[in-house]
């Protein structure tokens, strides 16, 4: 839960401002109340797909302007959203589905490109992927 926690401040903190470094880019964390070291701050960092693009961290874009990531959203009997991301994508793309708060979803569960996405019954499925469309654009 911390990790997730940790990973969607950092998601905030990147989008708020620009970071030059990662000493930088912890502090920010450590005075949000996370403290972490610089060896999980760089594995968050490559999780969550943010990367160094003109002297600062940054989400990468599509052409779109949308968060870069989620490919395809599958249905799985009653109870699944199957998501496909970009290879390395699937924790980042969780975190953004996660903090959207979709009161639908139970809960995801992320691999290396693939994401469960637990609902209670067939029609959240349907509502979930909608507002999940919806938040990636």
């Amino acid at each position: 839960m911390r990790k997730s926690l940790r990973q969607k401040k950092l998601l905030s903190l990147v989008r708020a401002k620009p970071f030059a470094n990662q000493a930088v880019l912890r502090d920010s964390l450590e005075q949000a109340g996370f403290a972490t070291t610089q060896s999980s701050l760089s594995r968050d960092l490559e999780e969550l797909g943010i990367v160094k693009h003109r002297g600062h961290y940054a989400i990468p874009k599509s052409e779109s302007g949308t968060a870069r990531g989620l490919l395809s959203l599958d249905l799985s009997g009653e109870n699944l959203v199957i998501a496909r991301t970009e290879p390395g994508l699937a924790s980042g793309v969780a975190v953004e589905i996660d903090g959207a708060v979709i009161s639908e979803i139970v809960g995801t569960l992320a691999g290396e490109d693939t994401i469960f996405i637990a609902v209670p019954d067939a029609k959240a499925q349907r509502v979930a992927m909608k507002k999940i469309w919806k938040l990636f654009g």
